[in-house]
């Protein structure tokens, strides 16, 4: 019989960055039943005395936490030890560490990456705008992205895209439907410009488009998913790609998460080659 773990992520803040790490840090770990318990701006002992009275009744408690404030991170731990329930603080010993290597106090200040600065409003623009250039919408300002997607339909393009936006990135997206879906000035000048062309395997594409087609419940469109008519459809894109000379990533077993990376990666080698 397994048992069912009771993490609790206890953040003094949104609670974004302690879900981020136990996602990574769960992914380590095979045939593990859990349930998340999430508790966001947590700032007080009565909230985390709340908190620890619903732990304690659970059976196999584990606590993550991300708080700034070392009184409160303190009152956490001893009350945990006290109850002898797992605690883990995420970012104590880095803030720590950290402020002896940059030689000066941290702020501890709850939310402080969230603050609204230039880097926030950046953020926002660049997410404004690829949302405004989503599936080759206003390509008359296309020279303002910072990456351009390219790929036939279902590659992803659109999830990458807002990834993208969310790091700060102008992304626009351009379904590839033949050689004429692609604006004049990318062909005319093909490396003045981050183009990455997304690819996959056709017949990953087929299953994906038939589940699209069934979402829609539309059965009219014959050749979406044709088997023949998309190899045929990937192989132009592919032949479109290194005709340019546009980096591609196949996207069949990548998460959007690592093909953004890959696209990060190409974007930091473009930018370098254009500014040197």
């Amino acid at each position: 019989m397994i048992n069912t773990y009771q993490i609790f992520l206890i953040s003094d803040s949104t609670g974004e960055t302690l879900d981020r790490i136990f996602l990574s840090l769960k992914a380590q770990f095979k045939n593990i039943d859990y349930k998340v318990n999430s508790y966001s701006f947590t700032r007080t002992e009565n909230q985390i005395s709340k908190i620890l009275n619903v732990a304690e009744k659970k059976e196999n408690p584990i606590i993550l936490y991300t708080i700034v404030d070392n009184n409160l991170a303190k009152n956490l731990a001893n009350a945990c030890n006290k109850k002898k329930i797992p605690c883990f603080g995420v970012l104590g010993s880095l803030i720590l560490s950290f402020s002896k290597l940059f030689n000066q106090k941290a702020s501890h200040e709850p939310s402080g990456q969230h603050v609204l600065n230039d880097e926030y409003y950046n953020r926002i623009e660049a997410i404004q705008y690829t949302m405004n250039h989503d599936d080759g919408n206003l390509l008359n300002d296309i020279e303002k992205s910072d990456i351009i997607l390219l790929g036939v339909s279902r590659t992803s393009k659109t999830p990458t895209s807002i990834y993208l936006a969310n790091k700060g990135y102008k992304t626009a997206n351009i379904p590839l439907v033949n050689f004429n879906s692609i604006p004049k000035n990318l062909k005319k000048n093909p490396q003045n410009f981050c183009i990455v062309g997304l690819t996959t395997e056709a017949e990953r594409l087929v299953d994906i488009r038939k589940n699209r087609i069934n979402s829609l419940k539309d059965n009219k469109n014959q050749d979406y998913t044709n088997l023949d008519k998309i190899r045929k459809e990937v192989e132009d894109a592919k032949n479109t790609f290194r005709k340019y000379k546009w980096p591609t990533i196949d996207v069949t077993r990548k998460s959007v998460e690592e093909t953004a990376a890959s696209i990060i990666k190409i974007y930091d080698i473009f930018s370098s080659k254009k500014n040197g």
